[in-house]
């Protein structure tokens, strides 16, 4: 069912808050508490840095403060589910106290995570794999009534030769497991997944044809920043990829996106105020 991704949608999340989409983009400030993440490996590795990162963040205009502890990039080492909780739970913990307005999410496919990280204070549930690696983790967001991202990935699977097609047969999966936990239609929003087990053509075409994921009928998270495929168009490194970013992030808005995951809060913030601002004048021309 093809729906207006610009009408208002209330994301229902955990500890009896909510965010509404839609009528205008909101920020999620990436907060890697890791020492390999691809761009910004070890940056915020200290619980003191991490927090004061998640500050600055939240102050210059990040709505959604996604705290991680496992780094998510193709060749990354794992770790266990202690020392994610290790990494994570003391910045949740911390930066519930601090910020009580801020939205917290904890970006983590495991259960006991994500079961502890809200009970630490996190209002959203950011799963890379879509509940399929620990689909226990769907019990966890319909218990907790957190709000949970559903991102798509192509890891560790054979993927349809269509980009969309392939989101449709992996996100219905994911929905269907969704349903059986009891999770509620507000509580959901969906991510593509750009960049995971797809290369550059597959993003650029999943850009281009990022309406067609509208027939899903609910809003969409992106985490286009400093990604792998920008570097292919730009032939920048990773930590030179904040304008490209803010490119995607004004094309997407304008596509109908709700939510941009980022790491440079400032430059997409103004990025998204300029595609807002052409968004109202076309829908009132």
């Amino acid at each position: 069912m093809m729906v207006d991704p610009f009408l208002p949608f209330t994301w229902t999340l955990a500890h009896q808050r909510s965010l509404t989409l839609g009528p205008t983009g909101v920020l999620m400030a990436i907060i890697n508490v890791t020492p390999d993440s691809f761009s910004d490996g070890g940056v915020n590795f200290a619980l003191e840095t991490a927090v004061a990162s998640a500050v600055a963040a939240h102050a210059a205009g990040a709505a959604i403060l996604d705290i991680g502890g496992e780094s998510t990039r193709p060749d990354a080492a794992p770790v266990t589910a202690a020392e994610e909780q290790a990494r994570v739970l003391p910045v949740i913990a911390a930066l519930s106290a601090r910020l009580p307005d801020a939205i917290l999410s904890i970006d983590t496919y495991r259960a006991e995570t994500a079961d502890l990280a809200v009970a630490a204070g996190a209002h959203i549930v950011n799963d890379v794999h879509g509940l399929q690696r620990e689909p226990d983790i769907a019990g966890v967001a319909a218990r907790h009534g957190a709000g949970l991202c559903i991102m798509h990935t192509g890891r560790g699977r054979e993927k349809l030769a269509d980009v969309i097609a392939d989101q449709i047969a992996f996100l219905d999966r994911s929905l269907e497991i969704a349903a059986a936990a009891g999770i509620a239609d507000g509580q959901i929003v969906l991510d593509p997944g750009f960049g995971f087990a797809k290369d550059a053509d597959e993003n650029l075409s999943l850009m281009a044809r990022f309406g067609a994921l509208h027939r899903f009928g609910r809003p969409w998270l992106v985490g286009t920043s400093r990604k792998r495929f920008l570097g292919a168009v730009t032939g920048r490194e990773a930590g030179e990829r904040d304008v490209a970013t803010a490119a995607t992030t004004a094309l997407l808005r304008a596509a109908g996106a709700a939510v941009f995951r980022v790491h440079d809060v400032a430059i997409n913030r103004d990025a998204l105020a300029v595609a807002d601002a052409m968004l109202a004048h076309r829908l009132v021309s």
